[in-house]
């Protein structure tokens, strides 16, 4: 079941400072013995502005099997396909870490 979501900009605030994201896409697609779930967000200047550059986020499940036989290993950690080693508990943390990285926030 593919889920699409446009949403406007979230404020979250964290124990290091304020994070603003503005979120652009979030999909869930897959089913059966696979699904992923993508986020991509849009960093923001230290002035508050929407910057041009983005952060593309990723989570999967694997499953195997098929009705009362299915088996599935939970959702995975979140990933930053720019950096796919490093592993984050939530998006936010994701996003966070990412724009970070841009130097953005």
């Amino acid at each position: 079941m593919k889920k699409i979501l446009f949403a406007i900009l979230i404020g979250i605030t964290s124990a290091g400072g304020a994070s603003a994201y503005q979120l652009l896409s979030s999909k869930e697609l897959g089913r059966n013995d696979a699904k992923n779930q993508n986020v991509v967000v849009k960093c923001t200047t230290d002035t508050g502005k929407v910057s041009s550059q983005t952060c593309s986020l990723r989570r999967y499940v694997k499953c195997t099997g098929t009705g009362t036989n299915k088996k599935c290993n939970g959702w995975q950690p979140w990933q930053d396909l720019r950096n796919p080693s490093a592993k984050y508990s939530d998006w936010k943390a994701a996003a966070s870490a990412c724009c970070r990285a841009k130097g953005l926030r």
